[in-house]
């Protein structure tokens, strides 16, 4: 969260992604000033595992310093069911407060490759 580019919203978000071998994938919020070609921290994180050729993952944590445990967005859950529809997600404020779903949970009905008929 430390390392994110909010000078739009002042938003700061981190991500650390876990996957299936033990390694720990970060990613923090890109804004730009074409607000549509920023970058969520969820979607970074798995960009970067993607390109470190990983591609199972055990969970998801999230953190901002909001009030609130803040859920990743909605372009960030169709990102992350795609991978991971039962990843564990933990959401979390730097005050301690504290909320988990599935993603699947955060975004039933959800567009999938089986929608596709495939898998």
């Amino acid at each position: 969260m430390e390392q994110a580019y909010a000078p739009y919203s002042n938003f700061r978000v981190g991500a650390a992604l876990l996957a299936s071998d033990g390694s720990v994938v970060e990613g923090c919020n890109v804004e730009n000033a074409s607000f549509p070609a920023g970058s969520c921290a969820e979607r970074v994180a798995i960009g970067a595992a993607i390109t470190r050729g990983l591609r199972e993952f055990v969970a998801l944590a999230v953190v901002t310093e909001a009030t609130e445990p803040t859920p990743p967005c909605g372009v960030c859950r169709q990102v992350l069911i795609e991978f991971a529809p039962e990843l564990p997600v933990l959401c979390a404020t730097t005050s301690g407060a504290e909320a988990r779903w599935s993603v699947s949970e955060l975004l039933p009905h959800a567009f999938t490759p089986t929608s596709l008929g495939r898998r």
